[in-house]
């Protein structure tokens, strides 16, 4: 058993690209596509992949969409366990707009999971007992499949010295927390501000509001993204923030949540204090800015950048 298995329900093939301007009506005549295995998990597991971590991604899958992502992900050496399904794969479009940067993301919809489909998906990976000792689930649900699914998925895989990371957002989050038993949560700022109700103005609100899943027992981290403006760690011990780096997206800002994710499951398992954890996973997701598409972050832009961020305790409001 690896020490890291993720799991992506909602995968997708994501081609990138650039044009000059985007405009209505007119063709926009694009540079040369780049394909890359993509949705949540897979993202993870590359990542993990490229730190030296022993990493499975496990992922549903299907059709000729399915078949190229599953290629590629093979490509980059990492170990993958396809959950087949009748309905094609997804694609996504990501286009940079040359002249001023801006990146304009286009998300197709996923197949429609039938019960079998996603139960049997349940049902394999109810065999991963011992499990992992980190097991991600991360992405958006596809086409029915229940809202509460990864509340199901938690209370299959957890075991002795195991921990349950959810990355994920909506009516699939609240469910999950309902449930229990996860033991890191990776919210974007946006996901954070749905959750709560809570406009969550100022780095202050975020940590109390991350803190406060914690005190409650739903969760028992929370890593709290917020891109540009940097990222929260709240533990059982205490509250952590760090600033993000200032680069600038050069090529878009796809990925960069889930190499923010990988680097830091990547250094809690090896036993690093959770300040720099949370430096680990802010200097990789600012490398991801670096590379195209989802290209993602490389080993040698996180190393290089980890010695320039900053973290530090701080007290809640």
């Amino acid at each position: 058993m690896p020490n890291f298995v993720t799991f992506t329900p909602d995968p997708a093939l994501d081609i990138s690209t650039h044009t000059g301007q985007v405009q209505p009506t007119h063709k926009l005549r694009c540079g040369p596509a780049r394909r890359y295995p993509g949705g949540g998990g897979i993202n993870v597991a590359r990542v993990l992949h490229r730190l030296g971590a022993e990493v499975q991604a496990w992922y549903l899958a299907g059709g000729p969409t399915g078949a190229q992502l599953q290629g590629l992900l093979a490509d980059e050496g990492v170990p993958g366990q396809v959950l087949a399904v009748v309905g094609n794969t997804r694609e996504n479009f990501s286009v940079v707009q040359t002249s001023t940067g801006d990146e304009f993301r286009f998300l197709l919809p996923g197949p429609s999971i039938q019960k079998n489909e996603w139960q049997s998906s349940l049902d394999q990976l109810a065999t991963l007992v011992p499990g992992p000792r980190w097991f991600i689930a991360s992405g958006s649900l596809p086409p029915g499949v229940p809202d509460d699914f990864y509340g199901r998925l938690a209370g299959l895989v957890r075991s002795p010295g195991s921990h349950f990371v959810l990355d994920t957002s909506g009516p699939a989050l609240t469910a999950a927390l309902q449930a229990g038993g996860i033991s890191l949560l990776k919210p974007s700022l946006r996901e954070m501000r749905e959750l709560t109700g809570l406009p969550l103005q100022d780095p202050a609100q975020w940590c109390a509001a991350a803190q406060a899943l914690v005190r409650c027992s739903q969760a028992g981290m929370v890593a709290l993204s917020a891109g540009p403006q940097g990222a929260v760690l709240a533990t059982p011990e205490g509250v952590w923030q760090a600033a993000a780096l200032p680069i600038p997206a050069r090529t878009g800002t796809t990925g960069a949540g889930d190499c923010f994710l990988a680097a830091l499951v990547w250094a809690l398992d090896r036993g690093d204090p959770p300040a720099e954890a949370l430096r680990w996973a802010i200097a990789a997701g600012s490398a991801a800015l670096l590379s195209p598409g989802t290209a993602l972050a490389q080993q040698s832009d996180i190393q290089r950048l980890h010695a320039q961020v900053v973290a530090q305790a701080v007290v809640p409001a």
